[in-house]
């Protein structure tokens, strides 16, 4: 194949999509290179529909491979990839949010679409050139794809706005966003903010789309180069002939009104009630004999069509009445408990419940030990916070097998973590490792805001000093497909608005501004007149949940709970480090198992010790004393005989430091032979008397010797069966 190649300027990079040297067998594909970022997009779509789907059999996995980085992964035994890291998945779901609304609705075809790093540039993060990557795919595959798609990464430094910024400028600045878009207008959000305000955020989706539309147009080059693909026709599930007159006639007005309710299972049930006599009246019985079955249509299709009706009345409620299903109006939020405190051995809990939505948010404490460490194809990444969203089946009234956490569970406990990370205390303020759980028994729709707003009410519980209260809310869009300026904004979307909506934006933050942002849409895409007064309206609604949140807790706990791990820590010499740890990890070891303590060294001699209670701390750090402990003239120490000589004997005084008595200096009455004093192993208080040059410790037994009464001195520290005993020291003693 010819190759092809175009090239742009991109914020000062260059930004090239070829097809050459790689190709490919897939049905479209792009090699995209930012930097000496190189991903390659591949695209393909099955030629006939999917049996029975019923909806858009879609995948898209993007390939994290080490190589790029020039890093060799795995355990010494294990080396091949296995399953995606959540870094992966997230990226995989960046790709597959924007290109998803832009296929036909009802498609039923298969579409894969594959996304490989070749080579990473450590500068530049490749999950937006994996998405034009794919999108220029996608494009030259034949699908029926109504992209382009076009995405960068915006940061904001400095008080600017930055177009792909390093790494560093995320870390260092206040913004981390990705935008996605087609030539016309938004189609997906994701970003990370550190309390960034609303006008700021509008300035940098107008700044980025403005990109958008020249990735646009290189992608829609590449394709003409490339050559016109044949464009494939989309399987499209089309109803049974006369279902749709069948469904509407049996459905009457009355029936549809009916379906109103204030909980899920209300509306549920309602819908079941309307089910049950229309599959009584026209679906097939598979069970009765042929003659006597009167049924034209599956359960199934009946079923999807009468849902199809219910959604379009509650579109059509909404737009024309403003009336949404649970009664609400367009900006109420649903009813808010809280309920701080709620378990009694955890370090700190809350339930956060808004309507039929609960979140059962716990918090654990561990030491700097318990930080998880991120092998990424980039860098290796030490989070000392991190959040875990569980959504169990039966919190829809489902039943299904449990395989460990899924894409969706992945992406919400990140979007969770990502909105609390502005207001958390700092390690030197702070220094424990923060893990949270949202558990979700219930829901009815925002579960991840839900779990945005237990989280910040657990962490305070917990007495985690957060600068200030984080809340979360989902924000939907009801439109008229005839009329894209008719359309209503929706606060706090149970699941049928979600479902049937066209939009689900999520919007976290504090009173100072935006911590995190997330949006999916199901239209081509959100003009930014929208996105400003859904940002407007998120932000009244955002205000009214903290004024509650802060209502239950009005700051964090001023103590830890008492169940958890007490941190305490202390500067050695770095030249000390290696004692500490010892020959093979023997003595840092010796310690965690002695004391049942955990025991982090940083390079600056920082000894963080993370202990159960106060008394292993203490003698954690006592010995941690002895072992770094440096002699001075003048001290008085106890130690244990090492060595015994005929001139003297060795004193211990910490590992690898001891000095000699010499025989004079045993005993205040003439000694003959060393060992009528002492013996191996005996531990004897001892005066620093000298340093030589060498750095050669002289010390003496004599000089802590106490008078009795009678005026004689005591010669000896050992009994008459010759065991050794510790002798009581003066004030002045000190204990390493």
């Amino acid at each position: 194949m010819e190759q092809v190649e175009v090239k742009m300027n991109l914020a000062g990079r260059e930004f090239t999509l070829k097809n050459y040297p790689i190709a490919s067998y897939a049905s479209g594909y792009a090699v995209a290179s930012l930097g000496d970022t190189v991903v390659m997009g591949n695209a393909s779509m099955s030629p006939e529909g999917k049996e029975g789907a019923d909806f858009f059999p879609m995948s898209v996995d993007y390939e994290e491979n080490m190589y790029a980085a020039g890093k060799i992964k795995g355990s010494r035994f294990v080396k091949r990839e296995g399953r995606p890291s959540e870094n992966a998945i997230l990226i995989s779901r960046l790709i597959d949010r924007p290109m998803r609304p832009l296929f036909p609705k009802g498609t039923t075809n298969e579409v894969q679409i594959i996304c490989s790093a070749l080579s990473a540039d450590l500068e530049v993060d490749p999950a937006t050139t994996a998405i034009n990557a794919a999108s220029a795919a996608l494009l030259v595959s034949g699908a029926p794809f109504s992209g382009p798609i076009g995405a960068v990464r915006m940061g904001y430094v400095d008080g600017q706005l930055v177009v792909n910024p390093t790494y560093t400028q995320c870390e260092d600045g206040k913004l981390n966003l990705v935008v996605a878009g087609t030539m016309d207008a938004i189609t997906m959000v994701e970003a990370a903010a550190k309390e960034v305000p609303e006008e700021v955020i509008l300035q940098a989706f107008e700044l980025a789309h403005k990109h958008i539309k020249e990735i646009c147009q290189l992608q829609l080059d590449y394709a003409q180069k490339f050559g016109q693909t044949k464009k494939m026709e989309a399987s499209v599930v089309t109803p049974s002939e006369g279902i749709l007159d069948v469904v509407k006639n049996f459905v009457s007005d009355d029936m549809l009104a009916e379906v109103k309710g204030k909980t899920k299972m209300e509306v549920k049930e309602k819908i079941h009630s309307i089910e049950d006599k229309l599959f009584e009246k026209y679906a097939i019985n598979k069970k009765a004999k042929a003659e006597e079955n009167v049924g034209k249509f599956e359960k199934r299709e009946l079923a999807g069509v009468l849902n199809g009706i219910l959604e379009k009345r509650m579109r059509k409620n909404i737009l024309e009445k403003e009336q949404r299903l649970d009664g609400r109006g367009l900006n109420e939020i649903r009813q808010i408990t809280i309920i701080p405190d709620v378990l009694p051995r955890t370090h700190g809990s809350a339930i956060f419940q808004r309507g039929e939505t609960i979140a059962l948010t716990i918090t654990t404490l561990g030491g700097p030990s318990d930080a998880q460490i991120i092998d990424t194809m980039e860098k290796d990444i030490a989070k000392r916070y991190f959040h875990h969203y569980h959504f169990p089946p039966f919190a829809v009234g489902e039943i299904k097998p449990q395989r460990g956490p899924g894409r969706r569970e992945i992406g919400h406990g990140d979007l969770a973590e990502r909105a609390l990370i502005p207001v958390l205390p700092s390690k030197e303020e702070f220094p424990y490792t923060m893990w949270l759980v949202s558990e979700i028994p219930r829901c009815n729709g925002s579960s991840s805001m839900a779990s945005v707003c237990g989280s910040t009410l657990s962490l305070m519980c917990a007495g985690v000093p957060i600068k200030r209260p984080v809340a979360g809310i989902a924000m939907g869009l009801v439109s008229d497909p005839e009329n894209p300026k008719n359309y209503k904004i929706l606060t706090d979307i149970q699941g049928m608005e979600d479902f049937a909506g066209d939009m689900d934006f999520k919007v976290t933050g504090s009173s100072e501004g935006i911590t995190a942002l997330q949006m999916d849409i199901k239209i081509k895409g959100l003009s930014l007149d929208l996105m400003k007064k859904a940002l407007q309206q998120a932000k009244e609604a955002r205000d009214s949940i903290l004024e509650k949140m802060i209502a239950a807790i009005p700051e964090p706990r001023k103590q830890l709970s008492k169940y958890a791990p007490l941190i305490m820590s202390l500067k050695i010499d770095p030249e000390m480090i290696r004692l500490v740890i010892g020959k093979g990890g023997e003595t840092i070891q010796a310690m965690t198992a002695d004391f049942g303590v955990e025991i982090d060294i940083a390079d600056d001699g920082v000894v963080t010790i993370t202990a159960p209670d106060q008394e292993s701390g203490n003698k954690a750090i006592e010995r941690i004393n002895k072992i770094t402990y440096t002699p001075k003239v003048g001290d008085v120490i106890e130690g244990k005989v090492v060595a015994i000589k005929e001139f003297g004997a060795f004193v211990e005084l910490a590992p690898g430091r001891d000095g000699l008595v010499h025989i004079s200096e045993l005993a205040n009455t003439r000694v003959n032979k060393v060992e009528d004093v002492v013996a191996l192993g005996d531990v004897l208080k001892v005066k620093v008397m000298k340093q030589d040059d060498q750095g050669r410790l002289s010390l003496s037994h004599k000089a802590t010797l106490l008078s009795v009464p009678d005026g004689s001195n005591i010669a000896s520290n050992r009994d008459e069966k010759g065991n050794g005993e510790i002798v009581k020291g003066t004030k002045n003693v000190r204990k390493v």
